[in-house]
């Protein structure tokens, strides 16, 4: 079996636990998720199957999209409901203030990594040391916020709700704490569900019960997305038997009528997906590889 899944992500539940889910469900050892969803997330988790595993990678760079619901006027020390509470004070914001503050964060932001990451410091997890009660200045990173939609602004129970896009890298629990103090009365992330992870959308997930139904009905198959898939937007290009082999040897083809610089999507005679490649100086350069 080759090919990704897209999980919908119970509560509870780690990365790691869906990959020994589909390990177990396919009987397939080569298994990969495509960037980590906290256990108290939920939502779309691609994971990698068979040759898939090696665009892994290529999802876990992607951009993302996250509908996230804040709590205002409370702070905690993992940003999110799981942790404890750090300060507690009055919301005095109104719902035009809110709408401001949030729509601030739209652009190029640098946002410092939480405690309560698994970002590595000199080759330890920082949540490692965060539940030891250490605490490390961790370097601001640069991501990039494409939009976000006000679904709702509850100002009785100092609430909101928002839908956000994303670059890789972005904590959408940082994101809702600097909001708070933008606001000047914290905020914390109470929920949090990722709605699409590169092309991957909710709505074509399945939960871990729809999975071992369809391995009981025998139609499991039909869950897998093909790997080139994640590369629709790059041109065919279909090579003869000689060709292909050539291509599969990493030797370099030379081809007329590409665009310069451009990626393409390589096949056999017979549809079987290739390779990557890129098109320089009149020839085709190897750049991902999906044979066997």
């Amino acid at each position: 079996m080759d090919g990704i899944i897209v999980i919908n992500k119970p509560i509870g539940k780690t990365s790691h636990d869906m990959v020994y889910f589909v390990r177990r469900l396919c009987g397939i050892k080569k298994v990969g998720h495509t960037g980590t969803l906290d256990p108290d997330a939920t939502g779309v988790l691609p994971v990698c199957v068979g040759k898939a595993t090696k665009a892994a990678d290529m999802l876990t760079m992607s951009d993302k999209a996250y509908r996230a619901q804040l709590v205002f006027g409370m702070t905690t020390d993992t940003l999110d409901a799981s942790g404890e509470i750090l300060s507690d004070q009055p919301v005095h914001a109104s719902h035009e203030n809110i709408e401001k503050a949030i729509k601030s964060f739209i652009g190029e932001i640098e946002q410092i990594p939480p405690m309560f990451s698994a970002i590595k410091k000199d080759g330890k997890k920082l949540y490692d040391l965060a539940r030891r009660g250490i605490t490390v200045e961790r370097e601001k990173r640069k991501v990039t916020i494409y939009d976000i939609e006000i679904i709702d602004i509850d100002t009785e129970n100092y609430t909101a709700v928002i839908d956000v896009s994303c670059s890789k890298g972005t904590y959408i629990r940082t994101l809702c704490d600097d909001i708070g103090m933008k606001l000047g009365c914290g905020a914390y992330m109470n929920t949090l569900v990722r709605t699409k992870s590169s092309i991957f959308d909710i709505s074509e997930s399945f939960t871990e019960k729809q999975l071992l139904e369809m391995k009981k009905n025998g139609t499991l198959e039909t869950a897998f997305i093909p790997v080139d898939a994640l590369f629709s937007e790059y041109d065919k290009v279909v090579l003869d038997t000689f060709l292909a082999q050539k291509a599969k040897n990493g030797v370099r083809i030379r081809k007329n009528g590409l665009s310069e610089g451009a990626f393409y999507r390589l096949y056999e005679e017979n549809g079987t997906f290739i390779c990557i490649s890129q098109y320089q100086g009149g020839e085709l350069i190897l750049k991902k590889a999906f044979w066997n």
